[in-house]
């Protein structure tokens, strides 16, 4: 029987990419979903053990900055939709290696866009391509304000110039070509399966094994926290009933100083690990600022909430808590990230295949 749809998913190896590949597999078994991911550093298949012999469940390993190779993949599955989370993500990262940003994220986007072109250049009835963005490209914010969809780009790191060049070509290519687009950007993303370069889950286990708990600056810079759940959910709504042509903004409304962030996080883990109230606030200390470090993000999310009636689920307390508990229960799958030993996965799995 043929799929009701194929969608690929890039990067559904990694941190968000699984929340969305595991939605879709287990929520619409009439689809056939394709993941396919570079497998860097960041993705990461153990994340997907409990769904990959799933029969609507395909893996594909794929370097989109491979021109013909993603040519092949559309050759090959004659994609419906796309769902383009693949991307370079850590603006630490960007300000180091500038030029792995620029390739994965603007030109492996290119590379889909003219698939997709290509592919859907006669029959554009019911395709889709859905580009995943972030907050960052919107720039600054002062003390008050909010980013909306009509928020100007202003992106300030090498990470967030090159999401911002690559949403202009996603919009560029609907316009110019009448593919049908959508773009979301969003606050960030915590959650279980975050590689432990990101603030919360290096915090969680900084804290658990008594490391000191580094903090830019005076960690007064402000983020909008998104579940990664909440996000999966707001990408299986945007792509099922989102405009083509529109941009949707997706946030946590959990604005949170980055101190203020730690010093919960660290009081959660006191009480998890049994330790004395204020313990593991000790491990705080203060490092030099990033360069060009952004005070403060936050996304209006009313046009998700308002059009498509998406809201997000827990508070931040409560999310906190699911992810604490999440990476406590999860330690292996820790320990074999720091390692690297995750990385042998694809070779056990799916060598010979």
């Amino acid at each position: 029987m043929a799929p009701e749809k194929t969608i690929l998913v890039t990067g559904g190896a990694g941190f968000i990419g699984s929340h969305v590949v595991r939605r879709f597999v287990t929520k619409y078994p009439g689809y056939r979903i394709i993941n396919a991911d570079k497998l860097t550093y960041a993705g990461n298949l153990e994340n997907l053990t409990d769904i990959e012999e799933k029969r609507n469940y395909l893996f594909e390993k794929t370097d989109i900055v491979n021109k013909q190779a993603v040519s092949d993949l559309f050759f090959k599955y004659r994609f419906d939709g796309i769902i383009h989370l693949a991307a370079e993500s850590h603006v630490d990262r960007s300000i180091t290696a500038p030029d792995e940003f620029v390739h994965t994220n603007i030109v492996g986007t290119v590379n889909l866009l003219n698939a997709a072109l290509s592919l859907w250049k006669e029959d554009t009835e019911g395709k889709l391509f859905y580009h995943i963005s972030t907050d960052e490209v919107y720039g600054s914010l002062g003390r008050v304000g909010l980013f909306t969809e009509e928020t100007a780009y202003d992106p300030k790191s090498p990470y967030s110039a090159s999401k911002a060049s690559s949403d202009h070509m996603v919009r560029a290519y609907g316009h110019t070509f009448g593919l049908p687009v959508i773009i979301s950007n969003c606050s960030n993303n915590y959650g279980p399966n975050q590689f432990p370069e990101k603030l919360i889950p290096l915090a969680i286990n900084n804290i658990k094994n008594n490391r000191s708990i580094p903090v830019y600056g005076k960690g007064e810079n402000i983020r909008d926290w998104l579940y990664v759940e909440d996000h999966a959910s707001a990408i299986d709504l945007i792509f099922h009933k989102g405009k083509i042509g529109e941009t949707y903004n997706i946030g946590g409304n959990n604005e949170w100083k980055n101190i203020d962030l730690i010093k919960l996080l660290c009081k959660i883990m006191d009480r998890k690990l049994g330790r004395q109230e204020g313990s593991s606030e000790k491990l705080i200390i203060y490092v030099k600022d990033r360069p060009g470090h952004d005070l403060r993000y936050a996304i209006d999310s009313s046009k998700l909430q308002n059009e498509l009636g998406w809201a997000p689920i827990p508070e931040f307390a409560a999310g906190l808590e699911k992810t604490v508990d999440w990476y406590l229960s999860n330690s292996k799958w820790l320990e074999r990230i720091i390692s690297g030993d995750y990385e042998k996965y694809y070779d056990r799995m799916y060598s010979g295949r």
